[in-house]
């Protein structure tokens, strides 16, 4: 039996081991969010569905889904306001877990009803990240009841950790990767405002600000419609 035990988590530490790198090789957030709960189906045992949401000052936004079973579970949570990733907002919780939707559940008393109706036996959450106010949270389903034993929930924490560095590394290369592509479109419309309206640099730059702060809107967009239009903002 120990044996039996050791092959078993040999064989998920080199799945685990594939996942990580095809995550770290994927080119934006949503895909690195789309492989991560189409890994969830498979490492954890039992799992037949999973979802990344998050929850940022009561609203509920799904970010990735493998079926739209998920997303209308993630509904739920937003019009009843109850559930897992709610409770997560406040107390911070690493795991939760609903063994048995067939049960009346004290906690959630109207979350997991409606969770029964849409065919689900239990399900599963795993916070992947904090910030300020927001938080993401893995969510995985399975359509029978006590389907998520310790070694499951073991190996969706182990899943959510790793989930979690990647995501952060995909936020952070796309963050870089945004602010450099705005400094460039800034400084392509600051060199059309110098060469074609005679502006010096810092006259040109206060005109991008000015125009972005009068109109309310974001400096880059109207950097991106300078280089557009070749015209001087308003």
């Amino acid at each position: 039996m120990a044996q039996e035990s050791g092959e078993v988590w040999e064989k998920f530490a080199v799945a685990l081991a594939d996942m990580a790198r095809d995550l770290l090789a994927q080119d934006s957030v949503q895909a690195t969010l789309d492989r991560i709960v189409e890994h969830a189906t498979v490492l954890i045992n039992g799992c037949d569905e999973g979802g990344i949401l998050t929850v940022r000052r009561g609203e509920v936004r799904a970010l990735a889904a493998t079926s739209d079973v998920v997303r209308m579970a993630d509904r739920i949570q937003q019009d009843l306001r109850e559930g897992p990733c709610f409770d997560a907002v406040t107390d911070r919780e690493q795991l939760y877990a609903i063994e048995d939707l067939r049960r009346p559940h004290e906690k959630w008393s109207r979350f997991a009803p409606e969770l029964r109706k849409l065919g689900m036996g239990s399900m599963m959450g795993f916070l992947l990240f904090t910030d300020d106010d927001e938080l993401g949270a893995l969510n995985v389903y399975s359509r029978r009841p006590n389907m998520f034993d310790e070694s499951a929930q073991r190996a969706g924490w182990v899943l959510a950790s790793h989930a979690a560095v990647a995501l952060s590394s995909a936020r952070t290369h796309q963050q870089l990767g945004d602010a450099l592509e705005t400094r460039h479109e800034i400084g392509e419309a600051m060199g059309i405002l110098m060469e074609r309206h005679g502006l010096g640099e810092e006259e040109a730059f206060a005109v991008l600000k000015k125009a972005s702060q009068d109109h309310n809107i974001k400096l880059r967009e109207i950097a991106r419609k300078v280089c557009e239009t070749g015209e001087r903002p308003r």
